[in-house]
């Protein structure tokens, strides 16, 4: 029997309870059963049983409470979206925005899929690009690197290191601040090699290796300087290392069980060390200790509007929501903002929202819809939360970061 496990403090909404009262009524018949056994007459039992069933929901709902139903009137958060933020110059442009991250100094860091060269398909698509605080464009970092391929994600550590993920060439790179290399995970393909081409999808997959990625998709820090890499579309774990590059050990596989992923696309710690996974195909979040040992998970459980567009494509079905991708509140994107008061925010492409929660996964309060304008978006790809008020937000659809200022 699958159970569904709840955070601490969150109490299920009305689809998790009929699902709870779904998976929980083999084992009440079970039991009804052997209490009926000596009834003789058939309709008493269909009574009795039904007379059982009535009176667990209701002693449920009374233990429960109206909190069991507060989940759903999540406030919605107001806020501005400051007009060009970021100003590129004179035929310099982005594609799509994969990531976002700022620094110490309220630089902020973009990865572009731009600058593309090559063939019309599979042509190389990484670009990183550095604004400084008041938005004014500084410098390309890592013009023509061999690990450009099809960029995934940048992230900026404690000591203003910059990292990028890039999900075309399964590498990791980790710049200095003056934007040099200075330490590189995984290998790309080579490019002699008769076999070299776009990576395959068996399903299952093969096993993962270590040090090997395949395509790789995010990465974040813990205050010892561990590294903590999410990997990726194909290989389902979270890979460790520590500041001296040396691999520790990596966790999960492919799978819907906790401490298993499918998809695990943006990851983020807190101060206290803990991990947490966007599991995107899984359509929840799930935290770890630094050693990878499960803490707990949660879903976003927000209702769509009516009048909700998607940003692309037709409406979401039940089988693209089933998929895990598309489905509301999944998880593209996560940031945490910096103690002590830390929060969460997690970005989903349908219904296109941004989601504002607790580290113990209760919705605080969500902003946005999909569309082409401002305080609108197109497939938030990554987040960055310098402050609990002010979010970038890097778009694929729309090629562009938007810089938010949140009024709660």
């Amino acid at each position: 029997m699958h159970q569904q496990i709840m955070p601490a403090g969150v109490t299920p909404c009305a689809g998790q309870l009929a699902d709870m009262t779904r998976d929980m009524r083999p084992a009440m018949d079970a039991g009804n059963n052997d209490r009926l056994a000596s009834i003789p007459n058939k309709k008493q039992t269909s009574v009795f049983g039904e007379d059982i069933m009535k009176h667990w929901l209701i002693g449920l709902l009374l233990l429960i409470g109206p909190s069991a139903f507060a989940q759903q009137a999540v406030p919605t958060i107001g806020f501005d979206s400051i007009p060009n933020p970021l100003r590129l110059p004179p035929n310099l442009y982005f594609g799509e925005v994969s990531g976002v991250s700022v620094n110490s100094k309220g630089h902020v860091f973009v990865l572009s899929r731009g600058n593309t060269t090559g063939p019309a398909y599979a042509a190389a698509a990484t670009q990183l690009l550095e604004f400084d605080a008041k938005g004014a464009f500084v410098r390309e970092i890592g013009k023509n690197l061999y690990a450009w391929s099809f960029g995934h994600t940048v992230k900026v550590d404690p000591a203003d290191n910059i990292w990028v993920t890039d999900k075309g060439s399964d590498m990791v790179i980790k710049f200095d601040p003056e934007g040099r290399v200075v330490m590189v995970f995984g290998r790309k393909q080579e490019a002699s090699d008769e076999e070299t081409g776009p990576v395959k999808h068996p399903k299952p997959p093969l096993p993962a290796e270590d040090g090997r990625f395949r395509q790789v998709t995010d990465v974040a820090w813990d205050k010892a300087g561990n590294t903590f890499i999410s990997d990726g579309y194909i290989n389902s774990r979270v890979a460790k290392v520590d500041k001296n590059g040396n691999w520790l050990k990596s966790w999960g596989d492919r799978g819907k069980e906790p401490g298993q992923f499918n998809t695990p696309h943006s990851i983020a710690t807190d101060a206290k060390g803990n991990v947490y996974v966007a599991d995107r195909g899984n359509r929840r979040i799930q935290v770890f200790d630094g050693d990878g040992k499960f803490l707990r998970q949660f879903r976003i459980e927000v209702p769509v509007p009516p009048d909700a567009k998607p940003a692309i494509g037709r409406i979401p079905d039940e089988a693209m929501i089933s998929g895990g991708t598309f489905a509301p509140g999944s998880p593209w994107s996560l940031c945490i903002t910096p103690p002590p008061n830390q929060v969460l925010y997690s970005s989903d492409a349908w219904p296109g929202r941004i989601y504002k929660l607790s580290l113990e996964g209760k919705v605080l309060g969500m902003l946005g819809q999909s569309g082409k304008q401002l305080k609108q978006f197109g497939w938030i790809h990554a987040m960055a939360c310098p402050s609990e008020n002010v979010i970038y937000a890097a778009e694929l659809l729309n090629w562009r970061v938007q810089k938010l200022i949140l009024k709660p």
